[in-house]
């Protein structure tokens, strides 16, 4: 990949792609604050979004390329992406952060669509919000969530490449669990020995590594780690979502130490067959509702019990859409998604697993080297 991680006509099909959908439902522009809209565009990366002292704006016009409007800090690194229109304001500022330029930016625009839905948040301070709003007051607000996950879901098969490309680094990773844990060994420093692995393996960062140890499974699946030892009988997870030029992988594995125990056995094997359920009838035109369902079948759980059993993967951990029961989005062609099933063994137990698969015109492509049905013993 080239240093701006796609070329220019990447990004300009995906313009056009979101200007097309604008043209069909009245929209004049776009309005984005957020990271990941942001790259999506235009290419900006960078790990600056971590400071939450200045507002990001871009504007994407139903014809023509998108405008950002940003901090004078940004400005050289924009200047490198495919955008030619960089609009840009001192920041922090005492009084106006940008909203007098955003505002006239936006001045010929009666209707502007922006993220309002489920995953989507508002990155700027509420009250120059309610500022830019009355110095548009010409203008209507419209809800472009819908559109815009439309269009984020599909991805394209450099997107897909990426993807690829983390998942294996996260696999192999994975796959020298055996040389890297062992009984006895700190938890804190089974997720420094991970987390370094993946990045010897060649991810650029690991911004998300969860998991937990437990005896026949573990509490929950977003703990950091404590200092606790590696025990005979404990099962060990780790989740992670490393990156590579900024899209994620998002999967699991599950361990046993020094051995297994019937149940865990069982719902390790049960967890796979999930999985493979789910896979067996991914194909474009039936829903995330159907993955959801095929999944709980296997587990015989309810939506009440387990929530959602996947989710988008993408630039994001976590994207749209989601596997529940409820979400009838239907699948289509490079989409990809996590399969996620999950469950519960007995008070304060469970076990998840997950994989990452691209949703083809046949079966599905597994991005994860798929898990075995038995859940791998770690002796030493």
């Amino acid at each position: 990949m080239s240093e701006q991680d796609f070329p220019e006509d990447e990004f300009a099909a995906r313009t056009q792609a979101a200007q097309k959908a604008m043209h069909s439902q009245g929209i004049d522009a776009l309005f984005f604050t957020t990271e990941a809209e942001m790259r999506y565009f235009t290419g900006f990366r960078t790990l600056f979004w971590q400071s939450p002292t200045r507002p990001w704006f871009l504007v994407v016009p139903v014809n023509g390329k998108p405008i950002a409007v940003i901090p004078q800090i940004g400005a050289h690194l924009m200047a490198s992406t495919w955008i030619d229109d960089i609009r840009v304001f001192s920041a922090p500022h005492p009084v106006d952060d940008g909203i007098a330029l955003l505002a006239d930016t936006l001045k010929g625009f009666t209707k502007i669509a922006m993220p309002m839905g489920r995953e989507s948040g508002l990155r700027m301070p509420l009250r120059d919000f309610q500022r830019l709003r009355d110095l548009t007051n010409h203008a209507e607000y419209l809800d472009g969530t819908g559109p815009i996950q439309s269009l984020r879901m599909v991805k394209s098969e450099r997107e897909i490449a990426l993807l690829r490309e983390i998942c294996g680094i996260g696999s192999e990773a994975f796959a020298r669990a055996p040389e890297l844990f062992h009984s006895g060994q700190p938890l804190n420093e089974v997720f420094r020995s991970f987390r370094i692995e993946l990045l010897k393996q060649g991810a650029d960062d690991v911004p998300y590594l969860v998991g937990g140890a437990g005896q026949d499974g573990y509490g929950d699946v977003i703990s950091p780690p404590s200092a606790r030892p590696l025990q005979e009988g404990d099962v060990l997870m780790l989740d992670t979502g490393a990156t590579k030029s900024g899209y994620f992988c998002d999967f699991d594995r599950n361990f046993a130490i020094g051995q297994a125990s019937d149940a865990v056995r069982s719902a390790h094997e049960t967890l796979v067959r999930a999985v493979e359920a789910a896979a067996e009838i991914a194909r474009p035109g039936r829903t995330c509702a159907d993955l959801f369902q095929a999944m709980a079948k296997v587990l015989d759980q309810s939506e009440g019990d387990v929530g959602r059993l996947g989710h988008g993967l993408g630039m994001q951990l976590t994207e749209a859409p989601s596997l529940t029961g409820f979400d009838e989005t239907p699948l289509r062609a490079n989409m990809v998604l996590t399969l996620e099933p999950s469950l519960a063994l007995g008070p304060d137990r469970m076990m998840v697993h997950e994989e990452n698969i691209v949703i083809r015109d046949g079966s599905p492509e597994f991005l994860t080297v798929p898990a075995g049905p038995d859940i791998p013993v770690i002796t030493r």
